[in-house]
């Protein structure tokens, strides 16, 4: 389809294997293949240089934001100096985005959850702006809100939150991954809003390892009779890997834990606690993430550095003891790589996702002693592992291939643009 339609792309960051990145690349994909030229606004970037506009302030984890952040979700009160710098940098940001609109001259914005949780609140005000003063057609891609996470409950920014996150305003057409948050959004703002799940390319069969990654074991110390349990997430206090290491300790087999991704945007006390849980149990544990990424490539040491793929081709199961998701990108990976999986049963998966047949072993607070016997039998009988991996990649391909996610697109930019 060529019709020379141009999408602006904001975002914190586009880069690395977080699951807003990772989901932005699909929309652009697609987004792609409908004829659409994607451009980029953003604080760091891995992507092509030349249709990317690149501004620090954008990010999360700039000095000034963090100092920000620590005032206005610390107590119910903020500074005044804290409001003087948040307008301040608001004021720059907006002028940025108007050069980026300028430059590019998009037809319409998607602004991937930086209109829905507030890890950069100059940034979300400024945006919310820029579309008024621009009157630009635009879609708030929201991953996850505020109300979502209890280090945003106690808040000085309670107006910034109402005035940006989300905005409610005529240019904004607003989309969430999940029914649960589709629900609250109506709730709290009274907004409508159209659901599109988080999606893989499952019209494309799943890879097989090669010569590539042969070594991946060697090159980690992982010896072959250990079982990998790959943890595909961020190391943050939700994911609660510490059941991934307990699940490990009891399976009473040879394994090993990798954790393939960093530690999020909430510190490095967790990672530390992670360290000495498993020194504890006696359970190896292989902190990855600088051997990881979205794509292959080389360290500035020269190591190899694996791909996502990588790591779930050789992962003999998969370990998702999420507290919460706002969807699950971990589980549609796996379901993609034709994994076996052991996980929560998350809110969101049992209304949205498990409905739909999926074969897991499945547990809900802690590990118990049925989801030990079962991870058992998964690894001591591949042909098992096989029955329940074969069966869940029919589902995925059913109801969140790239198909879905192109038919809903369609819908959505025609209702935008008109064409």
């Amino acid at each position: 389809m060529e019709h020379g339609r141009r999408i602006g792309i904001i975002a914190t960051r586009l880069a690395g294997t977080d699951g807003v990145s990772l989901e932005t690349a699909k929309w652009v994909k697609v987004l792609t293949s409908l004829g659409y030229d994607c451009y980029y606004f953003t604080g760091e970037s891995e992507w092509p240089e030349d249709r990317t506009y690149l501004l620090p302030e954008a990010h999360f984890s700039q000095p000034e934001i963090k100092v920000l952040n620590h005032d206005l979700f610390d107590d119910y009160q903020r500074l005044k100096e804290t409001s003087s710098e948040v307008n301040r940098l608001k004021e720059n940001i907006k002028i940025h985005i108007h050069k980026f609109i300028d430059k590019f001259k998009p037809d319409l914005l998607i602004a991937e959850n930086i209109l829905s949780i507030p890890m950069n609140i100059p940034l979300g005000l400024a945006l919310t702006e820029v579309i008024v003063e621009a009157d630009i057609p635009a879609i708030a891609h929201h991953h996850d809100f505020s109300w979502e996470r209890t280090r945003y409950a106690i808040s000085g920014a309670e107006d910034y939150l109402r005035a940006a996150f989300p905005p409610t305003l005529r240019q904004i057409r607003h989309v969430v991954i999940n029914s649960f948050a589709q629900r609250q959004l109506a709730l709290r703002t009274g907004l409508s809003s159209t659901l599109i799940p988080n999606v893989m390319e499952f019209n494309k069969p799943s890879p097989e390892i090669d010569e590539y990654s042969q070594d991946m074991r060697e090159e980690l110390g992982i010896h072959q009779d250990e079982h990998i349990l790959l943890q595909p997430t961020r190391i943050v206090p939700r994911k609660r890997i510490q059941l991934s290491i307990e699940l490990a300790r009891r399976i009473n087999r040879k394994c090993v834990v990798l954790i393939s991704h960093q530690s999020g945007d909430e510190g490095k006390n967790y990672e530390a606690y992670l360290r000495e849980f498993a020194q504890f149990l006696g359970v190896k544990v292989i902190f990855g993430a600088d051997r990881f990424d979205y794509i292959r490539g080389l360290a500035p040491d020269g190591r190899k550095i694996y791909s996502l793929e990588d790591a779930y081709l050789q992962a003999d199961l998969v370990t998702y003891p999420s507290r919460v998701e706002g969807f699950g990108n971990a589980f549609l990976e796996t379901v993609y790589y034709r994994r076996p999986i052991v996980m929560s049963t998350y809110e969101i998966f049992k209304t949205d996702i498990q409905p739909k047949g999926f074969m897991i072993i499945g547990f809900g607070d802690y590990i118990d002693n049925g989801c030990i016997n079962a991870s058992r039998q998964i690894l001591a009988n591949p042909a098992k592992a096989d029955e329940m991996t074969d069966l869940n990649f029919d589902i995925g391909q059913r109801y969140y291939s790239f198909n879905t996610l192109e038919y809903l697109l369609t819908s959505l930019l025609t209702e935008c643009l008109g064409t």
